[in-house]
């Protein structure tokens, strides 16, 4: 994926950021009040707000047929590892050294 928007992306954002771009529809959606905090404080220091963020994600989806950013899906192995964290059955180690000694004896 590249680190850079499309043309497209770029130009959608400055409509937005002037007022330019139509809304003539409404999106809803449900997250944690923290997470919606924190984003909200977050994009408040970009200039942007919760909205414009949405507008700029879905405009990217819609021309690139994608997510603008890597989503992977946990294999097996891990989410075992994840069930037997969750479960208290992981090891606890008091350096990253012990961890690799153990790993890679």
């Amino acid at each position: 994926m590249s680190g850079s928007p499309p043309k497209k992306a770029i130009v959608a954002a400055m409509m937005l950021l002037r007022g330019e771009m139509k809304s003539d529809a409404i999106v809803t959606a449900r997250i944690d009040s923290e997470t919606k905090e924190r984003a909200t404080e977050a994009l408040r220091a970009l200039g942007l707000s919760v909205s414009d963020a949405i507008r700029l994600l879905l405009v990217r989806v819609a021309d690139e047929k994608r997510l603008p950013f890597a989503v992977q899906v946990p294999n097996s192995a891990t989410i075992n590892a994840i069930e037997e964290l969750d479960e208290g059955r992981g090891r606890r180690f008091d350096s990253a050294e012990e961890l690799f000694r153990e790993v890679d004896p």
